[in-house]
C-alpha cells in the first residue's frame, strides 16, 4: 500500500494549491543561519530534507550568500564543481554544520556525472583482478564499493533500484567460471547483497531475454548466469544532492565560473576565488578557509590556477553509450558480455523505457562537450549484434553520447583499462584540496574523505561528524514504490482543447509512475502544478515528461536553461535526441514565463539547445558511411 503520509498530504496539497489560485505548492522558508544550523544539528537537517513543503533558497539568495563573504567572515568550505562528488562534498560539509558554498561552471551534473553507465556497481571486474593477480588493493575496492552501493540505493530509493544482469555462456567451462565468480561476488557482498546470483538454462534464458541469440561466435548458448547490481537516474540523483545540500544550508550556484583564485598577502595560501555569474555577467569575490577542487576532468585546470607548474593528475578516458528502442532488451533484465572479441566489456541495460548499450574505453582529449565518434558507435552495434537474434540497425540509435572518466593516474601509464578507479585526495597547494578519480558508486565516501581533508587543512570545527551514510536525498523520505497509485487516483491533469477550453484529463499510470520515481515524495507538487496550472500535457509523444515538470524544475531545482531541462532535469536528450528537439519550443516557452526571458534570450536558448543536441549522434543527426558495415547492421 502507498504510504499513509501521502494519503494525508495529497488532498491537503491540492486544496492549498486551489486556494492559492494555482501557484506552486511550496511554502517559502528562508535558509537557516549558520549558528541555527549548528544548534539544530543533524536532526534539524533531516527535518528540512523531509519537509514536503520546504523550498530551496532562490538563486539570487544563494548568489548573495556567496558574494557576502569576506576575509573576516569567510565560508568554511567553497566547493568548485557541481558533479556527483562536488555536490556530495557540499552536502557532507553542510550536514556537519559548516558554512559551505558551491559553484559550478555549467549546470549540476553537466559533465561526467550525467553521462555514466547508470550502474551502481560493486566492481565485479575488480574482483576478478583481485583473485587472479592476488591484488588486495583491488579486493578492498570491491568491499568498499559494495558497501557504498547498498547505501546509495537506501538513501535515494526513488532514483535507484536493483537490476538483474544476465551473462551468456557458450561453453560449460564458462558456466562454471562465471557461476563461481559471481557466487564469490555474493559472498564478498554478504549482508549488503541485493539478491543471490543464479544459473538459468538456455531455454529459461531465452524466456527471460527473448532477443538473446541461441548462437554467438558460431557457438551454441549453454545457459546464463544472472547477478544483481544497482541502477540509477544519474543526473536526477546529482540534482537531488545539490538541492539537499541547499536545504541543509549550503549556498549552491550553477552557471557560475571560478576565473581566478585569491591568495593571502604573502601569496602562500588560497583564501578565496573570483567568480563570474555566466547568466548575468556579474563578477564577485567569495572567501573561504578551504577550497575543495571537485572539477572532475577539469581538476588539473583548476589546480593550474593556483600553481602553473602543478603536474597533471588526470588521465582522461572516453566512454561512449548509445540508446536503442525498448524491444532490444526486456524490462527489468540487463545483458552483460564480460569479454567481446577484442576483450572489452559490452552491455545492454533497460533504462527509463529504452535500452542503453555500451561502452568504450579509450584515451581522449578533455573537452566541455565530448562527442562520440562513429567508429565507437559502430563498435557497440557490432559487438551486441553477435548476441542478439534481431537486426541491429544504425537507424535505431535514438541517442548516442560520450562521457569523460577522470582517472587519477601516473601520467606515464598508457593503458586506461589497467588503471585503478580508486580516488585520490591531495593538497598540493595550501588551501586547495583536490578530490578526483573514483566512480559514481563511491561518491559519498569520496566526499567524506575530501571533507575530512578540508577540516584538517583549514583547522575547521564541525558541529558533528559525517552523517551522509544515513541521510536521505530530497524526495527519498517516506517514499513508497506504490505511491504512484495515489497520484493516479488523486490528481487529474487539466488540458486545453483546440478551442481554448480547459478540460480535465486522466493522469495515466505511466505518467504517475514516472513522477513518483523522478521526484519521490515530492511528486505530488509536480502533479498539483499539472492540475492547477493547465500544464498537464506531455512534452513529447511516447514519453511521460509533463509540461508541469519544466515549471517545477525552474522553481525548485535551479533549472536555468533549456539544456538544463532536456539533459539533466528530464533525460529526454539522452533517451531520444529528436524528441528532445521537437519539445524545445514548448520547454522554452514555459521557462521564458518562469524566468521572464525576452525574445532574444528565447532565440539564444533555442540555438544553444540545438547545438547541444548536435553532439548527441542519433541516426538522424549523424554523418556516417555505412558501406563497410552492411554485413552487420542496416540503416533502415
Amino acid at each position: 500500500m502507498a504510504s499513509s503520509r501521502l494519503r494525508r498530504l495529497l488532498p491537503t496539497a491540492a486544496a492549498a494549491a486551489a486556494a492559492a489560485g494555482g501557484v506552486s505548492l511550496t511554502l517559502i522558508q528562508p535558509p537557516a543561519a549558520a549558528s541555527d544550523r549548528s544548534a539544530a544539528g543533524i536532526d534539524g537537517a533531516r527535518r528540512r530534507i523531509a519537509d514536503p513543503f520546504a523550498e530551496v533558497p532562490r538563486r539570487e539568495v544563494q548568489e548573495a550568500a556567496l558574494a557576502g563573504t569576506s576575509p573576516v567572515s569567510p565560508l568554511d568550505v567553497l566547493v568548485v564543481g557541481g558533479g556527483a562528488t562536488g555536490c556530495g562534498v557540499a552536502l557532507d560539509a553542510a550536514a556537519r554544520g559548516l558554512r559551505v558554498g558551491l559553484v559550478e561552471r555549467e549546470d549540476f551534473s553537466s559533465g561526467t556525472s550525467s553521462r555514466s553507465t547508470k550502474l551502481i556497481h560493486g566492481g565485479v571486474r575488480y574482483l576478478e583482478k583481485a583473485v587472479f593477480n592476488l591484488d588486495y588493493g583491488q579486493l578492498k575496492l570491491v568491499f568498499h564499493a559494495l558497501k557504498e552501493r547498498k547505501q546509495v540505493i537506501a538513501n535515494a530509493p526513488h532514483l535507484c533500484q536493483a537490476l538483474p544482469c544476465m551473462t551468456p555462456c557458450f561453453s560449460w567451462f564458462e558456466i562454471v567460471y562465471y557461476w563461481a565468480g559471481l557466487k564469490l561476488y555474493d559472498l564478498v557482498a554478504g549482508r549488503r547483497m541485493l539478491h543471490l546470483s543464479r544459473y538459468y538454462s538456455a531455454d529459461e534464458s531465452i524466456e527471460l531475454f527473448p532477443t538473446l541469440a541461441r548462437k554467438g561466435h558460431d557457438r551454441s548458448l549453454k545457459g546464463t548466469v544472472v547477478y544483481y547490481d544497482g541502477q540509477m537516474n544519474d543526473s536526477r540523483l546529482n540534482v537531488g544532492l545539490a538541492c539537499t545540500a541547499a536545504l541543509v544550508g549550503a549556498a549552491v550556484l550553477n552557471h557560475a565560473e571560478v576565473i581566478s583564485f585569491i591568495k593571502d598577502e604573502a601569496g602562500e595560501r588560497i583564501i578565496g576565488a573570483r567568480v563570474r555569474d555566466k547568466l548575468s555577467g556579474k563578477e564577485f569575490d567569495t572567501f573561504a578557509k578551504v577550497i575543495v577542487n571537485a572539477a572532475g576532468p577539469f581538476c588539473d585546470s583548476v589546480r593550474k590556477m593556483a600553481d602553473k607548474e602543478a603536474p597533471p593528475m588526470i588521465c582522461a578516458s572516453s566512454g561512449v553509450h548509445i540508446v536503442l528502442p525498448d524491444y532490444y532488451s526486456p524490462e527489468g533484465m540487463g545483458l552483460i558480455v564480460p569479454k567481446t572479441k577484442d576483450g572489452r566489456v559490452v552491455f545492454m541495460l533497460p533504462w527509463l523505457g529504452r535500452t542503453i548499450a555500451g561502452t568504450t574505453d579509450s584515451n581522449t582529449e578533455i573537452t566541455m562537450l565530448p562527442e562520440p565518434h562513429e567508429d565507437e558507435i559502430q563498435f557497440i552495434l557490432d559487438a551486441i549484434c553477435d548476441y542478439l537474434n534481431v537486426q541491429v540497425r544504425r537507424g535505431d540509435v535514438l541517442s548516442a553520447w560520450s562521457g569523460i572518466r577522470p582517472l587519477a593516474t601516473d601520467p606515464s601509464a598508457k593503458n586506461t583499462e589497467s588503471i585503478s578507479r580508486d580516488h585520490v585526495v591531495c593538497e598540493d597547494y595550501p588551501g586547495l584540496v583536490t578530490i578526483t578519480g573514483g566512480k559514481w558508486t563511491t561518491y559519498r565516501s569520496m566526499a567524506e574523505d575530501a571533507v575530512d581533508a578540508a577540516i584538517k587543512s583549514g583547522k575547521l570545527k564541525p558541529a558533528n561528524g559525517c552523517v551522509t551514510d544515513h541521510l536521505h536525498i530530497v524526495g527519498g523520505n517516506d517514499w513508497d514504490p506504490a505511491s504512484f497509485t495515489v497520484l493516479a487516483q488523486q490528481y487529474v491533469r487539466m488540458k486545453k482543447t483546440h478551442g481554448g477550453k480547459v478540460i480535465p484529463g486522466v493522469m495515466d499510470s505511466a505518467v504517475s509512475r514516472h513522477l513518483s520515481h523522478a521526484y519521490g515524495a515530492l511528486a505530488e507538487r509536480v502533479a498539483a502544478i499539472a492540475q492547477n496550472e493547465s500544464l498537464g500535457k506531455r512534452l513529447a509523444h511516447g514519453y511521460p515528461f509533463l509540461e508541469a515538470e519544466v515549471a517545477y524544475c525552474a522553481r525548485n531545482e535551479y533549472c536555468e536553461s533549456a539544456v538544463d531541462f532536456i539533459a539533466r532535469r528530464s533525460r529526454l536528450a539522452f533517451l531520444d535526441t529528436d524528441a528532445a528537439g521537437r519539445a524545445l519550443p514548448r520547454i522554452i516557452e514555459i521557462l521564458a514565463s518562469e524566468h521572464k526571458w525576452d525574445k532574444s534570450r528565447q532565440k539564444l536558448e533555442l540555438k544553444q539547445a540545438k547545438d547541444f543536441l548536435e553532439t548527441f549522434k542519433s541516426s538522424k543527426n549523424a554523418h556516417f558511411h555505412d558501406g563497410k558495415h552492411t554485413r552487420k547492421y542496416f540503416l533502415y
